[in-house]
């Protein structure tokens, strides 16, 4: 287990010699079939970078989403009326009543310390090997395994500069040999739209030159060679989500398989979800699937899955501080890289802070390597009233505007077949929807792809 305590990894980020970019142009509101704007949202009309670049050249990207203050969305009284016209059943309700309390028995397990977040979160002190994990049949009786070997070029320190989350900045923190795990509650699995499919992103057909099901991205993506992990420093906004069934994340993805039933991602960033969380706060999150969102992965610790060995980092937990608008920037850094020695995928958090790890058994393709890596973001569009909503993406303004308003993704980095972190070549860009959601690429020399 990593005895290693948890890391803040924020850095307030002074240079503006940034390069990557996203701009927006306003969002256009239309209220008939939005949907099938998306299909000029293709390669042939996308700018790509492909760059060669030395690797001591930090790459990144910016992305963020603007979008217009008249949008309507859907009040929650409205909702409110409708569920209040819906039939009472008692015996559905007691059922589902059942369900919930089962499933709130697998995830909540024992603490033997409960520390008081600042935000409302119970965070539970459990002891690592008894963590929702080891439920997993391949994992029962074992025990976390000890820290892998680091990718070739990285030199983490895995110093403790400050707290980066809510509920450590009391100075309480939870034993050794222990994890800390965000509780979750009944309320938290009655917001889901689903109970049985709570801690899950929803089933979609999963493509990357259009969105689907109302999900809408703008990233930048690597394909055409084989990875081994990637690397990115994302800064943290607070953007606004229109509604409880939407919302707003900065991650990168670690992709094998086609966009078809077979998918594997890994991916890790921070989100707002008012429906996995109940407020507005942006999160830490890491997620995992190994068939296109249908039936197998979940949410940070909400299944077995990811084994987490940190004793300080609590994974679903609020993140503060956040970025400001013409003020100070805050990032968060993360690498994800595959174990050359036992194939698991380890998750690193800031200099060298180990999170933890999703083992090779839980994926089909990512046991073998990654065909694609992604940074960037995405958003739900519920299409309130008929319009595209108002949910921001990033910090809420266009990536021309630059360094201290748009947000950012900065050193980019993938790790090859050597183990070696090595910079990214032929970065190509996707928005889904340019209009609302765009991203621009380039060095730092300041050129614009």
């Amino acid at each position: 287990m990593d005895s290693l305590g948890g890391a803040s990894s924020w850095r307030k980020n002074r240079n503006k010699n940034f390069d990557h970019r996203t701009g927006q142009h306003k969002c256009t509101q239309i209220q008939t079939n939005f949907e099938n704007d998306t299909t000029r949202a293709n390669f042939s009309n996308m700018a790509s970078s492909w760059c060669k670049i030395s690797p001591i050249i930090s790459i990144f990207v910016c992305f963020l989403l603007v979008s217009s203050s008249v949008c309507p969305v859907h009040s929650s009284e409205q909702r409110e009326d409708r569920a209040a016209n819906q039939t009472f059943r008692p015996e559905e309700e007691l059922q589902k009543l059942k369900i919930i309390r089962s499933r709130l028995r697998k995830i909540n397990k024992p603490a033997v310390k409960t520390i008081q977040s600042p935000d409302g979160d119970h965070i539970d002190c459990v002891v690592s090997h008894l963590q929702p994990a080891f439920d997993h049949p391949l994992l029962k009786g074992q025990k976390p395994l000890d820290p892998p070997e680091r990718p070739n070029g990285h030199n983490p320190t895995g110093v403790v500069e400050e707290n980066f989350q809510l509920w450590s900045m009391s100075g309480k923190s939870c034993p050794e040999g222990t994890i800390p795990v965000r509780r979750t509650t009944e309320q938290d699995i009655l917001r889901a739209n689903s109970v049985r499919r709570f801690g899950r992103k929803p089933r979609r057909h999963v493509r990357r030159d259009s969105s689907s099901n109302g999900h809408e991205h703008a990233v930048g993506y690597v394909s055409g060679n084989q990875y081994y992990g990637a690397k990115a420093s994302i800064n943290v906004w607070a953007p606004s989500v229109a509604n409880q069934n939407e919302f707003s994340l900065s991650q990168m993805w670690v992709i094998s398989g086609s966009f078809g039933d077979d998918l594997n991602t890994i991916e890790a960033g921070w989100q707002v979800s008012p429906e996995l969380y109940g407020d507005n706060y942006p999160r830490f999150f890491t997620y995992w699937t190994t068939d296109a969102y249908q039936a197998t992965g979940c949410y940070n610790l909400l299944c077995s899955g990811f084994v987490q060995t940190n004793s300080r980092i609590a994974i679903g937990a609020a993140i503060s501080p956040t970025s400001s608008y013409k003020g100070g920037q805050f990032d968060i850094s993360l690498m994800v890289w595959k174990d050359p020695k036992h194939g698991n995928w380890w998750l690193e958090f800031g200099s060298g802070i180990l999170v933890g790890y999703w083992p090779s058994f839980l994926f089909t393709h990512l046991r073998d390597h990654a065909s694609m890596v992604q940074f960037g973001g995405e958003v739900v569009n519920t299409r309130p009233s008929g319009f595209h909503t108002s949910t921001q993406m990033g910090s809420g303004h266009f990536a021309g505007e630059g360094f201290g308003k748009a947000s950012y993704f900065r050193n980019l980095q993938v790790v090859d077949w050597d183990n070696s972190l090595v910079p990214l070549s032929n970065l190509r860009v996707l928005a889904d929807h340019p209009n609302c959601y765009d991203i621009q690429g380039g060095i730092n020399n300041g050129l614009h792809v």
